[in-house]
């Protein structure tokens, strides 16, 4: 199979990068079409201002929330609101008393419904079911005409747990209606009422349902992992019905089998022999058992889940459940923090930045700094569009840490092409030709280069996932602009320095070009491009031992694989003649020795001739 040439190895490279070019712009131009994205990045809130959320915490017992429940409620709240793609959102406790959470622009009632639900997912054993309306008044029972508990309860499923006043209570529910999501927590070691609001199916609207169920059996503290996913019916077919499958901790699988074993037993139709799940005071499902279920696993289907809403609630469950509920207690937009003042200092910053690299870059390597320049400008291209296209599919914003680490990127993105470039003079030091050059100059440079885009990449995701905050914002695009780095010195910087490389410009080392022979210490009166000397002048009649075809110690070295003249002749051979295919390839140093060698001997010659004739 024949060898793919340089050419079109980079021409392949160029045209792998302006696929990708085109691919972006025409995701981002499908946005824009459409509405839901623009050609602008989204900012975060300090740079957009936004809306400022102040919840009020509740207990179920009425008592003040302690300093340990809001600051693990925070930590919670942050988690699921990074965890949702709202970035570089702010979440603080304000005093003992409340919880501050400050969003970028205008949240949207999920963003809302994340914030503030706790995610309290209880499993809890059914003793009682009814329809989901309330009895009507000409036949509800008074009070007192409801038979009293034989005994105390003494465990969960004890039908003892209802009252004469939960009795009363569960008659007058109405679960037509939705839930009030102000209304306190369940209590955990006591037995309720709780509703299961009508819900769309594919067979039609289910009704509502209201039940009397006992004393939480499994807390959502046991679930490990929760993930979202359509249901499969029993033949292994896929349905369109969303849930989520839930599994547990040894000890919630334990308990898991503890509750199955004891409703199994149950005859089928007897409300006891269901459990339901429960989900911040609504109850989600509550199947009938008809195993015992040992896998340590589970699935919450039911609800009227959709896509979105399977995907808020495991993603709610995998963070946990909030010790505490909060209501809204205000709501306020807020200016930007820094606002449009920073964000213009910051890019003319970035500008300045980006002039005085290109200034350097074009005095060290004359018409390769616009290879530079143009390499840099390629990685912003396609770090402009990544940033825009992940504001519009995950929501992220950009802030002013996040310019900082734009700004950051440009001098880390030039030392990639000044590594490739000296590298490139290294190889045109040691004799090689300009093409020779960077084809070796490249194996070398390229390890380095992947070497320190791997460093600078593995500080940005430790960053990321150890700080909160703007910080975060910073390590994001630290980390995307070295990807990108990484792809423009492969599609671009590499391949287009082939072509150019093969030009007459480049090539034969114009003196703008910034591959100049005499620029690199190689005598041009020896170096005539394309791996070709120029012969050496004879030496005139009665000089001294140089006439014999020596060289002066630091003369300059013609490239490798060729042999000076006055090294060819005292070889024996011609000069300007190319390394033989079995010939070892030797260093600088040398080939300074054997040529030095081969000098002293030619000179020793005629004096020997002269005794001899002597």
């Amino acid at each position: 199979m024949a060898k793919t040439s340089p050419s079109r190895a980079a021409g392949r490279a160029l045209a792998w990068l302006a696929a990708l070019v085109v691919g972006l712009t025409a995701i981002l131009g499908i946005g824009v079409a459409t509405g839901q994205a623009g050609w602008a990045p989204k900012l975060a809130l300090d740079l957009e201002g936004g809306t400022q959320m102040v919840l009020a915490p509740q207990t179920a017992s009425g008592e003040q929330a302690t300093p340990e429940q809001l600051a693990q409620a925070v930590e919670i709240i942050r988690q699921r609101v990074d965890g949702s793609g709202v970035a570089e959102a702010e979440v603080a406790t304000q005093g003992d008393q409340n919880v501050v959470v400050s969003l970028p622009g205008v949240p949207d009632e999920d963003t809302r419904r994340l914030i503030q639900a706790s995610a309290d997912l209880q499993f809890r054993p059914v003793l009682q079911s009814a329809p989901g309306e309330p009895t009507p008044e000409e036949q509800l029972l008074p009070k007192d005409q409801f038979p009293a508990p034989s005994a105390e309860p003494v465990d969960a499923y004890d039908p003892n747990w209802l009252t004469p006043d939960l009795a009363d209570e569960f008659q007058r529910a109405d679960c037509t209606v939705p839930r009030d999501p102000n209304a306190p927590r369940m209590p955990e070691d006591r037995a309720v009422v709780a509703c299961q609001p009508a819900e769309e199916t594919p067979a039609g609207t289910a009704p509502a349902i209201k039940y009397v169920l006992g004393p939480v059996v499994l807390p959502g503290t046991e679930v490990t992992n929760a993930q979202a996913g359509l249901s499969q019916a029993s033949g292994g077919v896929t349905t369109n019905e969303w849930g989520v499958n839930v599994d547990f901790t040894a000890a919630g699988s334990a308990a898991f089998q503890d509750i199955t074993r004891r409703l199994v037993q149950y005859p089928r139709g007897d409300p006891r022999k269901q459990f339901a799940t429960v989900l911040d005071g609504s109850v989600v499902s509550a199947p009938q058992v008809t195993q015992v279920i040992t896998g340590g696993s589970t699935r919450i289907s039911g609800g009227g889940f959709t896509e979105q809403s399977a995907n808020q609630l495991a993603e709610q469950l995998n963070y946990g459940s909030l010790p505490i509920s909060f209501t809204i207690e205000s709501e306020q937009q807020i200016s930007a923090t820094l606002g449009q003042d920073q964000l213009r200092w910051g890019l003319i910053a970035g500008l300045i930045g980006l002039v005085l690299v290109a200034v350097y870059q074009f005095f060290q390597y004359r018409a390769l700094g616009l290879l530079t320049f143009a390499s840099i400008l390629v990685m912003g291209l396609l770090t402009y569009l990544a940033i825009v296209i992940l504001g519009w599919t995950d929501n992220y914003r950009l802030s002013l840490a996040g310019i900082a680490g734009l700004i950051v990127a440009i001098g880390l993105t030039a030392d990639s092409f000044i590594v490739y470039f000296e590298r490139i003079k290294d190889e045109l030091r040691a004799g090689r030709r300009v093409e020779a050059a960077v084809h070796e100059g490249w194996k070398r440079a390229q390890r380095t280069v992947t070497a320190s885009k791997a460093v600078n990449l593995l500080a940005a995701l430790v960053l990321f996932f150890v700080a909160v905050g703007n910080v975060r914002g910073f390590a994001f695009t630290l980390g995307l602009t070295a990807v990108a780095d990484l792809l423009v010195v492969f599609l671009f910087t590499h391949p287009l320095m082939v072509l150019l490389a093969q030009g007459d410009f480049v090539g034969r080392g114009h003196r703008m070009s910034g591959l100049d022979p005499r620029q690199l210490g190689v005598d041009s009166a020896l170096y005539r491009g394309a791996g070709q000397v120029h012969e050496p002048r004879p030496a005139p009649a009665g000089d001294d031992a140089r006439s014999a075809g020596s060289a002066p110690e630091d003369a300059p070295l013609a490239p490798e694989g060729v042999l000076s003249g006055a090294t060819a002749a005292a070889a024996g051979g011609r000069p300007g003649r190319r390394r033989g295919r079995g010939e070892p390839a030797m260093t600088i140093a040398e080939r300074r020795r054997a040529e030095r060698a081969r000098a002293a001997e030619a000179a020793r010659r005629p004096a020997d001739t002269q005794e001899d004739a002597s």
